[in-house]
């Protein structure tokens, strides 16, 4: 059976920024805390009395909307819930999404007390021009003073969310925002493009957005930058130091499995049954989820498992094994055929052995690979 991961949504933010597309929604009357980690733990149980699954856990993803905005009494109670329920594998990587607006020294210190040995801080561009642009809270001073308070509060691990092809943006623009990031000393960045997303703002009233040929140099040179200082990409849009790569994350896209609480949150979930494999999601609007947890659970049709797997899979630089599909899908190598031979021979795909990774074609256009495997 492949590692377990725990994901939990808390899904209230300050605002809704005009181009995200998450599961958030702004406060207005307060957050119900107390009441929304009773329903956490309780979903949780329901899940694995429903699934029956043992198994410790390797992470633990608190994500949202803006999970900062929650008490450490209200993260120790869920901590320790989820711990009764499940053991803790001893690498145990916790990971707690914050924006800039809600930190506070002492309590990102009692944060780190709890248990809570990774942040992904969304700071998106160190410019207040363009923080105003894509809606933000926070400005660049109050981003920069949030990295601080990480160091300070004993945070020696923490990634930084970076965005490129922002409204009137240069390359000059991004190049900024990535060095002053590398100055601040994390251990991960995040650096992916902006896009219009469905159901947002800005995807109804678009912004003007620089063209795809600047989008793409700016792209190529920050990357050169990100390598040359230490920082290296293993993931479409992650750059690690040697060693620390978001485990969390790369469970995902190792297709591993994952179960998902709170407003929202999917989950994935291999069964004992050999090619079995589950898929399930839970109620979306906080209030009704806070009532009524209700889960919608599908296997994943075995002629869809070889373009899941892929999908996964080939965000990493390092590829695949053929034993890891295996051993992932239950299917059989020639399953992926004529589709990876196809892709091998335009030079989409190159072959080391058994294992399988992206050209650096490829990578421009894994859409088209993807287009292969659909069944």
């Amino acid at each position: 059976m492949p590692p377990l991961s725990l994901y939990v949504h808390i899904p209230w933010c300050i605002q809704k920024c005009p181009y995200c597309d998450f599961n958030s929604h702004a406060v207005k009357d307060g957050i119900p805390e107390s009441r929304y980690i009773d329903a956490l733990l309780e979903d949780l149980a329901q899940d694995l009395e429903h699934f029956g699954e043992t198994r410790p856990l390797s992470t633990i993803f608190i994500g949202g909307g803006t999970p900062s905005l929650f008490s450490p009494d209200s993260i120790n109670r869920l901590l320790s819930g989820i711990n009764k329920r499940l053991a803790f594998s001893d690498a145990l990587e916790i990971t707690l999404e914050a924006n800039p607006g809600t930190f506070e020294s002492a309590k990102f210190a009692e944060f780190r007390a709890l248990g809570i040995n990774r942040l992904s801080i969304g700071i998106q561009s160190f410019s207040d021009r363009f923080l105003t642009r894509l809606g933000r809270v926070h400005s660049a001073s109050e981003a920069i003073r949030a990295v601080e308070i990480a160091h300070q509060a004993g945070f020696d691990n923490f990634n930084l969310d970076l965005m490129f092809g922002l409204p009137g943006a240069q390359s000059s623009d991004s190049e900024y925002d990535i060095t002053t990031a590398i100055k601040l000393k994390p251990k991960h960045i995040s650096f992916y493009q902006l896009t219009l997303e469905p159901n947002t703002y800005f995807y109804q009233f678009p912004p003007k957005l620089p063209d795809d040929e600047s989008i793409f140099n700016t792209q190529l040179a920050c990357q050169q930058f990100l390598a040359q200082t230490g920082f290296e990409q293993y993931e479409i849009s992650a750059y690690s130091q040697p060693d620390w790569v978001c485990k969390h994350n790369l469970n995902y896209w190792q297709f591993g499995d994952y179960l998902g609480i709170g407003a929202g949150a999917h989950g994935k979930l291999s069964l004992e049954t050999p090619g079995k494999i589950m898929r399930y999601y839970k109620t979306k609007h906080p209030e009704p989820y806070l009532h009524s947890r209700q889960r919608c659970a599908s296997a994943i049709a075995i002629s869809d498992l070889p373009l899941e797997f892929i999908m996964n899979q080939l965000r990493l630089k390092q590829g695949f094994s053929l034993d890891s599909y295996s051993a992932r899908t239950g299917l059989s190598v020639e399953t992926l055929e004529p589709a990876l031979s196809a892709c091998v021979d335009q030079g989409l795909l190159v072959k080391d052995g058994t294992r399988y990774a992206c050209s650096p074609q490829g990578w421009l256009f894994l859409d088209s690979i993807l287009a292969k495997f659909l069944p």
